[in-house]
């Protein structure tokens, strides 16, 4: 099976820019540690700082699935909680 990449949007807030900024960065490492975890990348929109990107890719779904269930991922919904005013996820495989 190919490997599972997921595009992440993340619309903060006016006023929770750098709340929620804070809050992704701490995703990282933790995130980049965990099993199936292949590439794990945020990214700010340089015309539109409230939007953020993350770009991953994953060895199976089912580790990207248990990485969604994962403490880390609770404690920064709690820690952004009204701070977000969108998020989107798309499940994706590369095709060439």
């Amino acid at each position: 099976m190919a490997n599972l990449t997921i595009v992440a949007n993340i619309i903060a807030n006016e006023g929770s820019v750098e709340l929620v900024k804070a809050e992704l960065i701490k995703l990282i490492d933790i995130t980049r540690s965990e099993a199936g975890c292949i590439q794990y990348e945020l990214h700010q929109d340089n015309e539109n700082p409230a939007h953020f990107t993350f770009f991953e890719n994953w060895s199976s779904r089912e580790l990207w699935q248990d990485h969604m269930g994962a403490q880390h991922l609770a404690d920064y919904l709690a820690a952004t909680e009204g701070a977000v005013a969108s998020f989107t996820v798309n499940e994706m495989t590369q095709v060439g």
